[in-house]
């Protein structure tokens, strides 16, 4: 009888025991699960940010490339401020993120706004995007520090770039605005819990978006935080575990530094919320320990509950982020299209020149490109203005995509009253009718031009194939075979087509 008691009794502690380590151990697998299911939904999260900013910057760059080419090209007259600031005003109605744009003199002043209303006496000249490009000579965009805007009081950030005169000297400054509003909109939107928090700065530590906003953090300076001074001098993306100095909130932090630009975005969920289903969890399990039949109905209702916590909130994460991708879609497609003629732009013509080069290189076709200008095309503009003169450039783009019907086919904006043809796999001969074709459709039309000696609007062309198997690594020697061969169809009276072999 005494050893049966003695045996119970080490079997009534070794299943104490037993249940007490099952119970930790489930109660450590649990919280280290719960941590590695939130570190994974704020990776993706964090991802999904970053590729909305980098979608806007990016168009912001294509716009700002635009609009500095066109200045420097066409100058500051009068006449091209009054086409730039109607042009200002329809690209900014493409691009919803952009407040506003703006154009600097080298001084500072301001030359004008899209919204068509100069601050008198305005200028900019102390802000930090101004004297960054006065003293730097970069043709790069400058993401500048949160300002409140002098036009509309609005916290924004500064997406520039610089302008030159031909000489190379400082010409001003053409700045696009992004409202900070619009990105706490979508912050907003985002439920990362009642202490949670998310924010965009600059690499070197400069606060530009933080949710929750408070005025008094914007363009605060982190770089000596351990996310900054620590993490991210070793990783450009991770996540880390710190106090924030803003409210002394400990939080699980997600990092990722963008891969194009000078930018930060970070992700925070605050440490106590993250684990508050797991302590709870953790409670009801040593419930079960100490009374396993009375609350195992209690603890499974709990764990369903939080199950379809999780799911709904897994949900939400994959629907924005599929939305963010839709909107990154819808950015790239307007990056290679010209905005006023509806063509590819120069980018999106110099990426298809090189890629159809290789391939008709390993297919053995040859390559063939148009070199279109139209004649006396600035006597146009000074004539009828700029407005006729981009109604002309539409109709004559018009008239050239008709002429190219295969899809492989490409027309594109190669610059100012310039446009390309390429035509893969078409030989010479297949390249000049398309060329003939195009000056018929052009002759119909009948466009009048009263500063042409042909009293019509009439265009030179250019032409040259590299012939099969030669077209590889040669795309740019093939783009100044047609360039010459422009050239000369201009010097010899223009409203021709002239030919420029290029030797296999």
């Amino acid at each position: 009888m005494k050893r049966d008691t003695r045996v119970a009794s080490l079997l009534l502690f070794m299943t104490c025991v037993s249940l007490a380590l099952l119970t930790a151990w489930q109660t450590w697998s649990s919280r280290e699960r719960t941590l590695r299911d939130v570190n994974t939904d704020m990776l993706n999260l964090t991802q999904a940010l970053d590729s909305y900013t980098e979608g806007v910057i990016r168009q912001c760059e294509v716009l700002l490339l635009d609009l500095a080419d066109r200045i420097e090209s066409d100058g500051l007259g009068p006449l091209q401020l009054e086409h730039l600031q109607g042009l200002l005003g329809r690209q900014q109605k493409v691009l919803s993120q952009v407040l506003g744009i703006s154009l600097f003199d080298a001084r500072g002043r301001w030359l004008l706004v899209s919204s068509g209303n100069v601050p008198p006496g305005a200028s900019s000249a102390d802000r930090a995007f101004f004297i960054h490009h006065r003293d730097d000579p970069s043709r790069d965009i400058f993401i500048g520090p949160p300002i409140r805007g002098r036009s509309t009081g609005q916290w924004v950030i500064t997406v520039s770039r610089r302008l030159d005169h031909p000489d190379g000297s400082f010409a001003g400054v053409v700045v696009a605005t992004l409202s900070i509003e619009n990105f706490l909109g979508l912050f907003g939107r985002l439920d990362i819990g009642r202490h949670g928090a998310m924010s965009l700065t600059r690499d070197n530590g400069q606060l530009l978006v933080r949710h929750p906003f408070r005025e008094a953090d914007m363009g605060r300076d982190l770089s000596d935080s351990p996310l900054f001074s620590d993490y991210l001098r070793h990783a450009d993306s991770g996540s880390a575990t710190t106090t924030s100095r803003f409210d002394g909130v400990e939080r699980l932090y997600v990092f990722r530094r963008n891969d194009h630009y000078p930018l930060v975005t970070t992700v925070a969920l605050s440490k106590e919320e993250v684990l508050q289903d797991w302590r709870t969890q953790a409670e009801l399990n040593a419930g079960i320990a100490l009374a396993l039949l009375v609350v195992l109905g209690l603890t499974g209702q709990r764990l369903l509950v939080g199950i379809r916590r999780r799911t709904r909130v897994s949900r939400q994460l994959a629907s924005a982020r599929e939305d963010l991708l839709r909107a990154n879609d819808q950015l790239r497609v307007l990056a290679t299209q010209d905005a006023l003629t509806g063509l590819a732009n120069r980018r999106c013509f110099d990426e298809t020149l090189a890629t159809e080069a290789r391939r008709c290189a390993r297919e053995g076709a040859p390559l063939s490109l148009l070199l279109i200008d139209i004649d006396h095309f600035k006597r146009y503009n000074d004539s009828y203005g700029h407005q006729a003169g981009d109604d002309c450039l539409k109709v004559v783009a018009g008239l050239l995509g008709a002429c190219v019907r295969r899809p492989g086919d490409l027309v594109a904006r190669y610059g100012g009253e310039e446009l390309a043809v390429i035509l893969p796999s078409t030989d010479e001969a297949g390249a000049e009718a398309v060329a003939r074709g195009f000056l018929q459709r052009l002759a119909a039309e009948r466009l009048e031009h009263r500063e042409s000696p042909f009293g019509v609007v009439t265009a030179s062309l250019g032409l040259a194939t590299a012939p099969a198997r030669a077209a590889g690594g040669r795309e740019w020697q093939l783009v100044n075979a047609a360039d010459r061969a422009l050239y000369r169809a201009k010097a010899d009276g223009r409203n021709r087509l002239e030919v420029e072999r290029l030797e296999g």
